[in-house]
């Protein structure tokens, strides 16, 4: 069996929120009484990690790099790859907010290699769950009257976060390679998914492709056929040329019927006999 045997899957867009659904959840969010779960769905908007990397942060994850503002670094998650990703105002401003009431944690092993590590979410020494973020989701949107096309409560899980995190950034006009490094992806295919969105940034660049071609495509205006092309007008006026022995009648068309066509015809064919 070889690599080419397997049946590549399906690929779908990324279910990316509408900017009105993503403001109105995210003012929920900022109201949440759970602060583990305002705290994390804060960081997974405003940073598009995965849930698994949300939780995995450790207490050193900001760095404060002067000018260059701050910055989450994100350890190992799903493909094995460190980033670093920069941080706004309001997600900074949550990760603070969390960081001044957590208190002296101890030290738990890691799932991955058994190694204590200081995680920044802990509570009574224990790992929140990623149950407590989807139920928080589930609550913002309820409380933001959210609802889907048959009128029940829309159902958004934590991933669409980051699909909406990614379409904000490449409808910003900001590069696939740069997006690629936030998301932490390891191929540009994973990424070139959020450039085939209807979004600003596609539009704006076939309203550029569409500005240079339409002017070579012939208008056809309303009620009227549409006109001919040069070749075939061409053509047409040779057909309606009168013929005669030596060639064709050098009569202009716009002179319409000529009332000596037959004379024309008969004196060439009578010169023609004499020749």
């Amino acid at each position: 069996m070889f690599s080419s045997d397997v049946p590549r899957p399906t690929r779908q867009l990324p279910r990316a929120l509408p900017p009105d659904v993503d403001t109105a959840l995210m003012a929920a969010v900022a109201q949440l009484p759970d602060r583990f779960a305002r705290v994390a769905l804060t960081v997974l908007r405003g940073t598009g990690v995965r849930i698994g990397e949300l939780l995995d942060l450790e207490l050193d994850c900001v760095v404060d790099y002067g000018a260059s503002g701050s910055w989450l670094r994100v350890p190992l998650g799903k493909l094995n790859s460190e980033r670093s990703i920069p941080l706004d105002p309001v997600t900074l401003a949550a990760l603070d907010d969390w960081s001044g009431q957590r208190g002296r944690q101890r030290s738990l092993p890691h799932p991955r290699d058994g190694r204590p590590v200081d995680f920044l979410f802990v509570e009574r020494g224990h790992r929140p769950s990623s149950t407590r973020i989807e139920r928080g989701l589930a609550d913002a949107a309820r409380a933001a009257g959210l609802t889907g096309p048959d009128g029940t409560a829309l159902h958004v899980v934590a991933h669409q976060l980051r699909h909406t995190y990614a379409t904000a950034l490449a409808n910003a006009g900001m590069s696939i390679q740069g997006v690629m490094a936030l998301l932490g992806h390891t191929t540009p295919e994973m990424t070139l998914r959020y450039a085939t969105l209807a979004s600003p940034t596609l539009r704006n660049a076939y309203d550029v492709a569409i500005g240079k071609v339409r002017p070579r495509i012939p208008l056809t205006p309303t009620g009227r056929r549409p006109p001919p092309p040069d070749k075939v007008a061409w053509l047409a006026s040779e057909m309606l040329k009168t013929r005669v022995a030596h060639g064709y009648c050098a009569r202009e068309l716009v002179a319409e019927a000529c009332p000596y066509a037959n004379i024309c015809g008969t004196q060439s064919s009578s010169f023609a006999l004499f020749a």
